[in-house]
């Protein structure tokens, strides 16, 4: 396979994707149709190079002095099989948004950021030049600030928070590629590996590590997503956040750590406690934080980033099971996230709201979004025999094992973060008790009789990412071995300290389902229920009085002593750094005009302030 692939891949969907943004509004009926072309080529292409890996470009672009500025491109196990299920995410996505966008005003500028996407994210995964990583880098946030922008009420403000926490990280991502250059003398990854833990390659590898676990939305750098959940689209956040953004945050943190390969593998290796306390954070804050949210996108959002610290606490490990459990965890996120969001989408679409006070009762009007969203549900939970438990059970055995392995401070604490981990997964499959409730199996509302289930062009990509939950979770060892392994660098099979057999287990789960399916029909065999209307004390009550929400499910959680506090905190955005940053910039400037309101007599002390510094400063007559 021809070398020029990369460079086409890259750069088709990037040119075409930025003439679209400034077609007009006239054209924009045909931006559908050639979004869904370029995607479907582009995942083509994504098909080739996964099966060529040893495809690489490179082109001088300029150079200054010393400093030069090369196109280059190259191909490895871990990048090609992320771009695969990169440019398989945009791809459906776009299926999914070609009925619902097709007639907004603002079709030209979501389609042509999803292209923008395709090119930008797929140019990080094959960039092996910072310079052109961050280039690229850059490219995929201008176009989650694009697709943001053609959400609901609110979605500018939701783009400019995202936009800003992201721009701020993307700066100390640059700062950290200048201190890389300043020690190593080269933009090119492939030739820089720094293995002293001096202070200004601790400082490198932190600016870059927050730069990664920004984009993926790991705490306390995550606010920007659940504002962006809220308020745009379902297909933005099943695309970007859910999938595009996890994928290339935590590509980089894994470039940034990977044993012998990665930039900083020394460095980091010292720095595991504190990878391991982001992750053990990440996994218990947000998830408590989802359970008692309203909204379903941003309760989907918050658990998006609650997931995120499975992640990273496998790669804190450094060890092979944790590693390839964190890897594979993204991957298997990305697939029952995305599923998640779209079938969130799908049911804002056709009853009109997300609030879970709302809804109810939607099992019989939607079984196909029913269906997709309660694998995925379960698959996120860590229930058998989905694939959420496998990544899950690595990161597990990861963690024990990295107990085993050294006498470091982060090792010590492993049954902390073991512990975490299990107990956040226990509250992830409560929290979602409550949203298969709240929206499928409680009492339907009278506002929704009338409700449908989406057209196939929504439901069909639902279906697909809910049947690799499942095929991903019976069938594990597939993509470890296609996928994981190989990015990894590993070889055979792992030693885990436990094992289980996935085609046994789920084979004796059917039989349970079956057993106890047999027994409710022998039961019910000649025997007819009665339904009489709901009452009370000899009155018949209206439907929608009689309906329980589920989001009372866990309201006491947030009335208990200690939590209570905090969740007042969280709700008044007090560990917003977007929002606190912005009030002490306010702050600040109320200040200034205070100091500068034009009366003389206060200018005149200024002046006399200042020269008393300057003769403190220049003088040595003190």
């Amino acid at each position: 396979m021809s070398n020029e692939l990369l460079p086409i891949i890259v750069f088709a969907p990037i040119v075409l994707g930025f003439i679209t943004l400034f077609l007009p509004r006239a054209l924009r009926y045909f931006t559908a149709p050639l979004t869904l072309l370029v995607t479907a080529l582009v995942f083509l292409g994504a098909v080739g190079i996964f099966q060529d890996k040893t495809l690489s470009y490179s082109v001088p672009i300029f150079n200054i002095q010393e400093i030069s500025f090369d196109l280059l491109l190259r191909n490895t196990s871990l990048s090609s099989f992320m771009i695969l299920f990169a440019a398989g995410f945009t791809s459906l996505i776009a299926i999914y948004s070609v009925k619902s966008s097709m007639d907004n005003k603002a079709a030209n500028i979501f389609y042509g950021a999803i292209m923008l996407t395709a090119g930008g994210s797929i140019g990080v995964l094959l960039a092996d030049h910072l310079l052109v990583l961050l280039f690229f880098w850059e490219i995929v946030t201008v176009a989650l600030y694009l697709m943001i922008t053609t959400g609901q009420e609110k979605s500018n403000f939701a783009a400019t928070k995202t936009f800003a926490m992201l721009g701020a990280s993307d700066g100390a991502l640059l700062l950290g590629i200048l201190f890389t250059y300043k020690i190593c003398g080269t933009f090119q990854m492939s030739h820089i590996a720094i293995t002293e833990n001096e202070p200004l390659a601790i400082a490198a590898f932190l600016l870059m590590a927050v730069a990664a676990l920004t984009k993926a939305g790991a705490f306390p750098l995550h606010t920007w997503l659940p504002t962006s959940g809220q308020y745009s689209n379902a297909a933005v956040m099943a695309i970007l956040p859910a999938s595009i953004d996890k994928l290339l945050g935590i590509y980089l943190l894994v470039v940034l750590v990977l044993p012998q390969k990665g930039l900083f593998a020394m460095v980091a290796w010292d720095l595991r406690l504190v990878l391991a306390i982001i992750g053990a954070a990440t996994v218990l804050i947000a998830v408590m934080i989802a359970m008692v949210q309203h909204n379903i996108k941003k309760l989907f959002a918050y658990h998006a980033i609650s997931q995120v610290g499975y992640m990273v606490l496998g790669i804190a490990t450094m060890n092979p099971i944790g590693l390839a459990g964190g890897l594979f965890h993204m991957l298997n996120h990305s697939i029952y996230k995305s599923c998640l969001f779209l079938c969130g989408g799908a049911v804002e679409e056709s009853t009109g709201t997300a609030e879970l006070e709302q809804l109810g009762g939607l099992g019989k009007k939607m079984p196909l979004t029913f269906m997709a969203c309660f694998i995925a549900a379960m698959s996120i939970s860590g229930v058998l025999p989905f694939n959420g438990f496998a990544s899950k059970w690595l990161v597990y055995q990861g963690i024990i094992q990295m107990g085993k392995d050294t006498t470091t401070t982060a090792a010590i604490l492993w049954p902390l973060w073991l512990v975490t981990a299990m107990f956040a997964s226990a509250l992830t499959l409560a929290s979602f008790v409550k949203i298969l409730h709240s929206v499928f199996l409680s009492r339907m509302p009278d506002a929704l009789r009338e409700t449908k289930e989406v057209s196939a062009f929504k439901f069909v990509p639902m279906m697909i990412l809910a049947a690799l939950c499942v095929i991903f979770g019976i069938l594990y060892t597939l993509p470890l071995k296609i996928f994981i392994y190989p990015a990894l660098g590993f070889k055979g099979d792992l030693q885990v300290l436990g094992f289980w057999d996935s085609s046994f287990a789920t084979l004796m789960l059917m039989i349970g389902l079956c057993v106890g399916a047999v027994i409710i029909a022998a039961v019910s065999i000649g025997k007819k229920a009665r339904k009489v209307p709901t009452w009370t004390c000899g009155e018949i009550q209206p439907n929608d009085s009689m309906i329980i929400p589920g989001t009372a499910f866990y309201k006491t959680v947030s009335s208990l002593e200690g939590l209570k506090q905090l969740y007042s905190w969280q709700e008044k955005e007090v560990f917003d750094p977007y929002t606190q940053a912005g009030k002490s910039g306010s702050g600040l400037t109320n200040m200034l005009k205070w100091l500068h309101n034009g009366i003389l007599p206060i200018y005149m002390n200024w002046v006399t302030i200042g020269l008393l510094v300057l003769l403190f400063i220049l003088c040595e007559i003190w």
